[in-house]
């Protein structure tokens, strides 16, 4: 019986430290290179900086990923209910056309950037990447406020952003 008490309190801890809130994106992560609408490369760390002195939400979605068509309206109302915010989208599409032509059918305002390897990419892995649409959200200071949102977490992703303006 102690076996098995230990071992679930083993189970329980080591699930706790795995979900842990990170505060900062890794030296790897922030070398990546994006590309960007005009089919140039970026740093993620550029991005980051060209963002700096605003509250930013990030989210990695992809136009062939129907829980990310499903969220864009809350997406929208999100970006009216927040309009001092930045928004960053991070593509994992696999095709540079069907990412231009994902952006222009949901009519995604913000920063567009595309990672040419997707979800299981060397940018995907350093991020965390396991479930999309994921949302991101940095304090003015560039600092993580949440690293991992999903779509159904709209109601706390806004209550976040009200305590940051």
């Amino acid at each position: 019986m102690k076996k098995i008490a230990v071992f679930i309190l083993s189970a329980i801890a080591s699930l706790s430290c795995s979900n842990a809130q990170v505060k900062e994106f890794s030296k790897e992560t922030m070398t990546k290179k994006l590309v960007q609408t005009d089919n140039s490369q970026v740093s993620f760390k550029d991005i980051l900086k060209k963002n700096k002195g605003n509250v930013t939400v990030i989210e990695i979605w992809a136009s062939w990923c129907g829980d990310c068509v499903k969220a864009m309206p809350k997406v929208k109302e999100m970006q009216t209910n927040n309009p001092n915010v930045n928004y960053v989208f991070i593509s994992m599409d696999k095709a540079y056309d069907k990412w231009l032509a994902g952006i222009d059918k949901h009519e995604l305002k913000g920063d567009h950037y595309w990672v040419t390897d997707g979800m299981k990419g060397e940018f995907g892995k350093s991020i965390d990447v396991d479930w999309i649409p994921r949302y991101i959200i940095l304090d003015k200071n560039g600092k993580i406020v949440t690293y991992r949102a999903i779509e159904t977490d709209f109601e706390s992703i806004n209550a976040t952003l009200k305590t940051l303006e």
